[in-house]
C-alpha cells in the first residue's frame, strides 16, 4: 500500500507552486502514460482470475464427464490445493504473498516492490479464483504500485523517493478503479487509506484522480474504442425498486440493522485475526486444511437451503447482482444461513489466504439488507443500502468510501436512501470504533505479557490497533 509522500507538510503556497511547475506537468504526464500501463495489467489480473474459475468449476468438470456441472465435492479438493499454493507463495517468494486481509485494506510499509508481484500475484489468483471468501481489490492495489514502479525504473529514470510514491499511489488508483468501474470510489477510497490531507492532498490527488481516469477510460473505451470486457467481475450498480423518501420507522430500522451488522462484522474480523497467528506458524499445514473447512460450510450450505455452493465460495461480487434481483426467491432462514457459512469462510479466509476484505463485506451486507427488507416499514432499497455500507464500513473503517460505494451501487433507486445511507455508516462506524477499543490492561495481564516463554496474541494486538483502516 503507498503510503502518503513522507517529510515534513509544505505550506498551501508551497503545494501550489509545486502543481504550477514544469516538473509537476512532466510528472502528470508520466502518470497517464503509467496509468495505461498499470489498467492493462489490472485487466489481466482480474480476466485470468475469472478464467481459472470458469475453467477449474465449470470447464474441467464438465470435461471429466459430469455434464450437470460440478458435483457437490468439488470445492473440497481445489480449495485444498489453493491452501497449498497460497503457503507456498507465503513462504517460498518475497513478499510473504501480499496483505493480510483480515487487517483492513491498508497496512504501511510503503508501496509494493516489483520484487514481490510474483509471490503476491500468485497468491491473490490462487485464493481468488479458486473460491476462498476474499476479493481481488488488495493485490490490485499492489499490482497498481509495483507495476508503476517497475515502468520507471524500466525507463532508467531517477526521481526523488517522494515522487516514487505519488506514482505508484497513482498505479494504486489506477488499478483499484478497475474493479470498482467507478473513478470517483477508488479515488475517495484510496484517499482515506493513505490518510493524506492538509496542502499536500492537492499535490498526491491531481495524479491519483488522472490514474483512476485513465483506469476507467481504459476499462470502458473512449469514443470509437471499445473498451476491456469487465463485466464479469466489477462492480457495477445493483437493480433494486425506485425509492423516493425515507420515513421515521425506516430511520429507526437502519440504526438496529447498523448495530447489528457493527456487532457480527467485528465478530468475523476478531475471528480473522484469531486465524492469522495459527496460519502463519505452519501455512503448508493450516491453509490446505483451513480450505477444507471452507468447503466443507459450502456443502453443508447446500444441503440446509439447496442454494449454490458458489454463494458461500468466492468474494461475492459477481454473485451480488443475482443475489438481490432474487430477493424475492431467498426466506428469512436461508439469508441467515448464508450470512452465518459465508461468515465464517470469510474470517478463516481473511486471516489465512490472500487478497482483499471488502466485497465480502458488500455481499453480506446485501444478505442482511434483504433479510431485514421483511420488517415492516422496511423496504428493499434502504435495506441492502444501509446493509451495504454499514458492513463496508464495519470492514474498513472508512466512513466517507462506505458512503460512496453504498451510494454509487443503489444508485439506480435514485437519491431517496442516501441520507438512510449516511446515518447506517455513521452508528455502524461508531459502534465498530468502540468495539475495537482497546481494553484495560490489568497487572496479571502485564506480568503475562512480560513473560519470556509467552507468545504475543497478534489477533487481539491487531484488533485493538487503530486500523488505518480496519
Amino acid at each position: 500500500m503507498p503510503d502518503a509522500p513522507a517529510g515534513p507538510e509544505p505550506t498551501a503556497e508551497q503545494a501550489a507552486a509545486t502543481m504550477a511547475s514544469k516538473r509537476y506537468v512532466v510528472l502528470l504526464v508520466i502518470v497517464a502514460v503509467i496509468g495505461v500501463i498499470v489498467s492493462l495489467a489490472a485487466w489481466c489480473f482480474l480476466e485470468l482470475s475469472y478464467q481459472i474459475t470458469q475453467e477449474v468449476y465449470t470447464h474441467l468438470p464438465h470435461a471429466l464427464g459430469y455434464d450437470n456441472g460440478a458435483p457437490l465435492w468439488w470445492p473440497v479438493p481445489v480449495l485444498a490445493i489453493s491452501g497449498v499454493i497460497v503457503a507456498l507463495a507465503i513462504t517460498r517468494l518475497p513478499g510473504n504473498g501480499g496483505h493480510i486481509p483480515a487487517r483492513g485494506l491498508g497496512g504501511g510499509g510503503g508501496p509494493a516492490q516489483p520484487i514481490d508481484l510474483p509471490g503476491v500475484l500468485l497468491a491473490g489468483l490462487a485464493s481468488i479464483s479458486l473460491g476462498a471468501v476474499v476479493g481481488p481489490e488488495a493485490p490490485l492495489i499492489a499490482l497498481g504500485s509495483g507495476v508503476a514502479l517497475l515502468t520507471i525504473r524500466a525507463a532508467r529514470r531517477e526521481m526523488a523517493p517522494q515522487v516514487l510514491l505519488i506514482i505508484a499511489a497513482a498505479g494504486s488508483f489506477a488499478a483499484i478503479s478497475f474493479i470498482f468501474a467507478s473513478p470517483l470510489i477508488a479515488a475517495v477510497l484510496m484517499i482515506e487509506v493513505m490518510g493524506i490531507g492538509g496542502p499536500r492532498l492537492p499535490v498526491v490527488i491531481l495524479p491519483g484522480l488522472l490514474g483512476a481516469g485513465i483506469g476507467t477510460l481504459v476499462s470502458i473505451g473512449m469514443g470509437s474504442f471499445t473498451g476491456l470486457s469487465t463485466s464479469n467481475y466489477a462492480l457495477d450498480p445493483v437493480t433494486l425498486p425506485h425509492f423516493a423518501h425515507p420515513d421515521i420507522a425506516q430511520f429507526g430500522w437502519t440504526i438496529a440493522l447498523a448495530i447489528a451488522i457493527a456487532v457480527v462484522t467485528r465478530i468475523i474480523m476478531f475471528g480473522g485475526l484469531r486465524t492469522v497467528p495459527v496460519a502463519a506458524r505452519r501455512p503448508l499445514l493450516v491453509l490446505p486444511a483451513i480450505g477444507l473447512i471452507i468447503a466443507g460450510l459450502a456443502i453443508a450450505f447446500h444441503g440446509i437451503t439447496d442454494k449454490s455452493t458458489g454463494e458461500v465460495l468466492f468474494s461475492g461480487e459477481s454473485g451480488l447482482p443475482g443475489l438481490v434481483n432474487g430477493a424475492g426467491t431467498w426466506s428469512v432462514g436461508a439469508l441467515l444461513a448464508l450470512i452465518g457459512f459465508k461468515g465464517v469462510g470469510y474470517a478463516l479466509s481473511i486471516g489465512s489466504f490472500r487478497g482483499g476484505p471488502t466485497f465480502p463485506a458488500v455481499f453480506l451486507g446485501a444478505a442482511a439488507g434483504i433479510a431485514c427488507s421483511h420488517l415492516p416499514g422496511f423496504s428493499l432499497t434502504p435495506a441492502v443500502a444501509v446493509g451495504m455500507g454499514a458492513a463496508t464500513v464495519a470492514v474498513l473503517r472508512l466512513p466517507l468510501s462506505a458512503v460512496v460505494l453504498a451510494t454509487l451501487l443503489s444508485s439506480h433507486a435514485g437519491t431517496g436512501d442516501e441520507p438512510l445511507i449516511i446515518v447506517g455508516v455513521v452508528v455502524a462506524y461508531i459502534v465498530t470504533l468502540v468495539l475495537s477499543a482497546p481494553t484495560r490492561v490489568t497487572a496479571r495481564d502485564a506480568e503475562r505479557a512480560a513473560a519470556p516463554a509467552q507468545v504475543p496474541d497478534a489477533g487481539t494486538a491487531g484488533a485493538a490497533a487503530p486500523a488505518a483502516p480496519g
